[in-house]
């Protein structure tokens, strides 16, 4: 990934940007740059989580992001690249109402089912930052219902129940009859998305937690066939022990299925390491 190898060194992109100004691409490779390096400076957890020193540098560069991706979205018109940058820094930046709405706008009439740029709204709308838990399920429940055949789209979903998760712990309402039906589309919907999709394998181990939450054992023993051993992801990195909490649920599963049998190479110890898929 471009963004990775420049976070490590830049020169060879200043030097693009400084012998081809007007190029679209590097301006908005320049603008990915300059917020994941504020978001680096920042650092997870919350807001009273993070040293004021650290906050106070990150709000400081964010301006400088907007206005880079302002800048590309100049250079490539139909490119959602700089859209999806402006949206990641709004959240932080705070945009408010149409200031927000018209950047989203831009987004989707550039590409409606950008799978990223979506996930970046869904952190926008979510209660930590800019909205509150059902505009965050409103948003992610119309991803899915807009998904194309083939998209992993429907996968935003699985993020909300996640931010729940995280939000409320054990009195996350994730185990109810309406979110038991939307995770039965969202599988369907992620059963057309081709193997190679980058996306998929991580959706897969969140789509198995939340299935077996909500007692469809059947469905999660599928998700966990296709996983296999591999349990290097969410939710399982967020358990004390991973590989524990990971056996468990598909232990759980298997056990609560009728053919609840494992095939070999999906069976044995769970390992570290993969996503799966």
């Amino acid at each position: 990934m471009l963004q990775e190898i420049a976070g490590h060194d830049d020169a060879w992109l200043d030097e693009w940007r400084r012998k081809d100004p007007d190029n679209g691409d590097a301006a908005t490779l320049h603008a990915q740059l300059l917020v994941h390096r504020a978001w680096e400076i920042r650092g997870p957890g919350y807001v009273n989580q993070v040293p004021p020193e650290r906050m106070q540098r990150f709000r400081q560069m964010l301006p400088a992001a907007m206005k880079a991706a302002q800048h590309a979205a100049e250079l490539a018109p139909r490119d959602p690249g700089p859209w999806v940058v402006m949206i990641t820094t709004a959240r932080p930046l705070k945009y408010r109402g149409m200031q927000f709405n018209t950047l989203w706008e831009g987004l989707v009439e550039r590409d409606p089912h950008h799978y990223s740029g979506h996930w970046q709204a869904l952190q926008y709308w979510c209660a930590k930052w800019c909205g509150t838990d059902k505009q965050m399920m409103d948003f992610a429940e119309r991803a899915v219902r807009n998904a194309p055949e083939g998209s992993p789209l429907a996968g935003i979903y699985l993020h909300a129940l996640s931010e729940l998760t995280e939000r409320h712990g054990a009195s996350a309402p994730v185990a109810t009859a309406k979110v038991k039906g939307i995770l039965a589309e969202v599988a369907r919907s992620l059963g057309h998305v081709p193997e190679d999709a980058e996306e998929l394998p991580r959706l897969r181990h969140l789509l198995a937690y939340y299935l077996g939450e909500n007692g469809e054992h059947a469905a999660a023993l599928e998700q966990f066939r296709l996983i296999g051993p591999w349990c290097g992801a969410e939710p399982w990195t967020d358990k004390g022990d991973p590989v524990a909490a990971f056996q468990l649920a598909r232990g759980i599963a298997a056990a609560r299925t009728e053919d609840g049998k494992l095939p070999a190479d999906a069976g044995g110890v769970a390992r570290w390491g993969r996503t799966g898929g």
